[in-house]
């Protein structure tokens, strides 16, 4: 008994050992079926080519997922991967990072955008336009051209998609970016404004304060310009800057020096505006990021806006209009650019210009606000403390023994004319003049010499325009503020 159920186990064991290789052998010359090709498969050719490339691409092989992307759209151009393969192909470029990946990246997107405008990848691609710029930008000190580009292109996505689900992120975007903009101008201002010309501290500063009343150091900017304008005896001007601190920023630490200095002036307290409250309240209780301790000695040798530690506004709508002209440095400084700038035309000079913007609300457009003008002799316009209306100027303080012109009468108006000490009416900016405004004492001789000049201008209109053109040069340069 024991003898025939050993044989069985052994006969057994050799069975299924036999079995268990033949097994192998059948595995072994069995051949691999491609499932592409496979009479069984019943997804698109196109479909395929397409998954494949972007696995391609997701595995970090760029250049292999590019030429797969490509050979679909050259392939197959009738596909309905052809958009997804060329958004695709731009993906990769910017996957791979570096300054000509990115430029072709930007390339891409733009066709896209171009030919597919419709589709809602297209907010996806303007996004990825911006991003790319951004991730190109340098420090606040170095070159901002792709700062400056980057903003354009976030205002451009959130003009063009505002209610899109990536809204939200191209705003914040957009504010760190002003925020490394508004920066680099301050570090400007900042230096002129040590180095003691004020002339040029007040350009760079003026430009924040009227562009970017997100910047974390609006405070700041208010404050030296109104130690500027304070300095140069024209606390009519000081007195401004001083209670948009008070108005703008109440929890700021230069509120109670700002309201000391308004006390000093014998003007009026501002009352803080409670939109400004409750944004600075949200700006102390955001959220932020912390650089961890092994990342910051590497500082030193990373480059781009991420290695400096920007302390970007969290809340608050940022400036969704393009840079003007007229808020330009150079046409502060310079005197360039008349017309634009502010004030009664092109008579009255450069401009400097006062603008209130509660933060956390969307920027006034270009040539809203409240102006003070600067006329060519120096002295400031200043218009009454807390006063709206527009179309309406303070007089202005004599300086250079002009006479300034009666109380409720604006130079800019059409035919308006201000008399000057040696009697004479001053041209008002459409060039005409008014006879009635001239003084007593010309006699008539002088009015036969203006008659005779009147006639010989009139016959010569070209030697006219030439002497106009001429004069207007002159007053135009001359310097901006009193200082």
């Amino acid at each position: 008994m024991r003898r025939t159920l050993a044989i069985t186990l052994m006969s057994g064991l050799v069975f299924l050992s036999a079995s268990q290789c033949d097994a192998q052998l059948l595995h072994k010359k069995r051949k691999k079926v491609n499932k592409s090709t496979s009479a069984d498969n019943t997804a698109e050719p196109d479909k395929i080519l397409y998954n494949r490339a972007l696995e391609d691409i997701r595995r970090g092989r760029q250049e292999v997922g590019r030429l797969g992307l490509q050979t679909l759209i050259n392939t197959y151009p009738d596909s309905e991967f052809l958009a997804k393969a060329k958004l695709g192909i731009a993906d990769s470029y910017y996957k791979e990072a570096g300054t000509a990946n990115m430029t072709q990246a930007i390339q891409g997107y733009k066709d896209f955008i171009v030919f597919f405008p419709f589709l809602p990848e297209a907010a996806y691609a303007q996004l990825q336009v911006a991003n790319a710029h951004y991730q190109q930008m340098a420090k606040p000190d170095r070159d901002r051209s792709e700062a400056k580009a980057a903003e354009e292109e976030y205002q451009t996505f959130l003009a063009k998609y505002p209610k899109d689900p990536l809204a939200p992120k191209a705003e914040q975007r957009l504010r760190d970016v002003q925020e490394i903009i508004a920066e680099g101008d301050y570090r400007i201002g900042y230096y002129y404004y040590v180095k003691g010309d004020k002339r040029a501290a007040a350009a760079r500063l003026i430009s924040i304060n009227k562009r970017y009343p997100l910047f974390s150091k609006s405070d700041k900017v208010l404050w030296m310009l109104g130690d500027i304008f304070e300095k140069s005896e024209h606390k009519e001007v000081a007195s401004l800057y001083y209670g948009q601190i008070i108005k703008n920023y109440p929890l700021s630490g230069l509120a109670p020096g700002a309201k000391s200095k308004l006390v000093a002036f014998k003007v009026p307290l501002p009352q803080p505006d409670p939109k400004a409250i409750a944004w600075m309240t949200a700006e102390q209780n955001a959220p932020r990021a912390r650089e961890s301790f092994v990342k910051k000695p590497l500082a030193l040798v990373r480059t781009g806006p991420h290695t400096e530690k920007i302390a970007s506004a969290r809340t608050g709508t940022p400036t969704l209009e393009p840079e003007a002209d007229n808020t330009s440095a150079t046409d502060i400084l310079t005197g360039g650019n008349k017309s634009q700038i502010g004030g009664a035309g092109s008579g009255s000079g450069n401009t400097a210009v006062v603008e209130t913007v509660t933060p956390g609300t969307p920027a006034p457009a270009a040539n809203a606000g409240n102006d003070v003008g600067t006329p060519s002799d120096g002295t400031p316009t200043i218009p009454p403390a807390e006063s709206k209306t527009e179309g309406t100027t303070a007089p202005a303080q004599p300086s250079d023994g002009n006479a300034t012109s009666p109380a409720g009468v604006d130079p800019s108006a059409s035919g308006a004319t201000t008399p000057t000490a040696n009697g004479t009416a001053a041209e008002s900016p459409d060039g005409s003049t008014d006879g009635s405004a001239t003084g007593s004492s010309q006699n008539a001789d002088g009015a036969k010499a203006e008659d005779s000049k009147a006639a010989g201008d009139s016959k010569n209109p070209d030697a006219k325009g030439k002497k106009e053109s001429s004069s207007k040069k002159k007053k135009g340069m001359r310097k901006v503020l009193p200082w």
